[in-house]
């Protein structure tokens, strides 16, 4: 019901592995032998089959996997006007693999004169809601859509279209305020911003992705959390806006590296969301000092669980990171979750549904076992 508040004590972020009439499906309306139409059956009878899922393993969230996109954030993109993507010919550098995602950049001035595309995706899984569960939609966090623009790889053709960064700043504040307000309208009450680019900024090669060290790093630092922030401040008041920072998760692997105190100053102390959701599967995210910087009332969102891998994690030491972290946050204010989706882009990560599913059920184990 509209009335439920994520985060909750055992969540989740968002998306999860396609099944494979799904992926099929997808390929047939890729060469053609199938209609939007027919493509759109078969996602919404597999939506319909994960929520189903998702009650079943009492959780109190709903989302639609992601099942309606290619990738995580770029659909988002592609639904403004001025924007155009292609087939990619160099991917995108993940540890031991290419990230064979499409090329997404400008072809005019960013605006939004339609209905958004993710509206329509909400309303479906909005209509599933009971009293025990409320749906969730994610959706790249400003940042990351700046990001996409203004990298090296990118900012040429940008400039093309915006030789002032404030303009573009604003334009992409203005769309962002009005895919929320039509998400509103629709009924949304809890909104998740996906965000990897706080994981760049941590990075040792942020130089190499950036072309900018020392305080110049720390000028992109402070853009980011301005333009997020910026649209928080726009959104209804009774909108739940969490996030979700994430260092890259591509078929098991990862993009980037570095603990969070590079970023606490300005991503935890003062990014105005409700929740940060948090990856801490493995040593690449640090440790849990930097949580010192969460303000009080505001939860943090433990990603202990691994969806990059199908073995299941020990219950035990899993506790024990939940008591090392309540050391920063006090235990009222945690909760906990897999580290990010398990299937960020349709390829998904090496583990199968069953698998999956096995995570969900120790995470809900594990938390019922904390909080009790």
């Amino acid at each position: 019901m509209g009335e439920l508040k994520t985060p909750f004590r055992y969540d989740y972020v968002g998306s999860f592995l396609r099944p494979a009439e799904l992926k099929k499906a997808r390929a047939d309306y890729e060469n053609g032998s199938i209609t939007k139409e027919e493509l759109k059956k078969v996602e919404d009878a597999c939506i319909l089959k994960l929520v189903a899922k998702q009650k079943e393993l009492g959780y109190h969230v709903i989302t639609d996997g992601e099942f309606r996109r290619a990738t995580w954030h770029l659909d988002f993109m592609w639904g403004f006007d001025g924007v155009a993507h292609q087939h990619t010919k160099t991917g995108l550098p993940f540890h031991g693999e290419q990230a064979m995602i499409d090329d997404t950049f400008l072809v005019g001035k960013l605006s939004l004169t339609k209905e958004h595309p993710f509206v329509e995706h909400f309303r479906f899984v909005k209509a599933l809601e009971d009293e025990n569960t409320v749906a969730k939609q994610t959706i790249p966090a400003p940042a990351q859509f700046l990001a996409q623009l203004v990298m090296p790889f990118a900012a040429e053709n940008t400039h093309k279209y915006y030789t002032d960064d404030e303009e573009l700043v604003n334009d992409l504040v203005n769309g962002y305020r009005e895919v929320i307000r039509q998400l509103y309208a629709a009924g949304c009450r809890n909104l998740q911003l996906d965000d990897c680019t706080w994981g760049m900024l941590v990075d040792p090669r942020v130089n190499l992705f950036y072309g900018a060290e020392g305080g110049g790093v720390d000028r992109i630092k402070e853009a980011y959390l301005n333009i997020n922030n910026r649209v928080i401040e726009g959104a209804p008041a009774d909108l739940v806006i969490n996030t979700h920072v994430c260092r890259g998760n591509f078929h098991s692997t990862y993009a980037s590296t570095g603990a969070y105190n590079g970023v606490a100053e300005f991503l935890f102390a003062r990014e105005n969301v409700n929740a940060f959701f948090l990856e801490f599967d493995d040593e690449r995210s640090g440790g849990f000092d930097p949580l010192a910087k969460v303000p009080e009332g505001k939860q943090v969102v433990l990603g202990l669980i691994t969806t990059k891998s199908p073995k299941l994690e020990d219950k035990a030491s899993v506790i024990a990171r939940i008591k090392e972290a309540a050391k920063y946050v006090p235990l009222e204010r945690l909760c906990l979750s897999p580290q990010c989706g398990f299937a960020s882009c349709e390829i998904g990560n090496k583990l199968t549904e069953e698998e999956q599913w096995a995570k969900l059920k120790l995470v809900k184990e594990i938390a019922e076992e904390v909080w009790k």
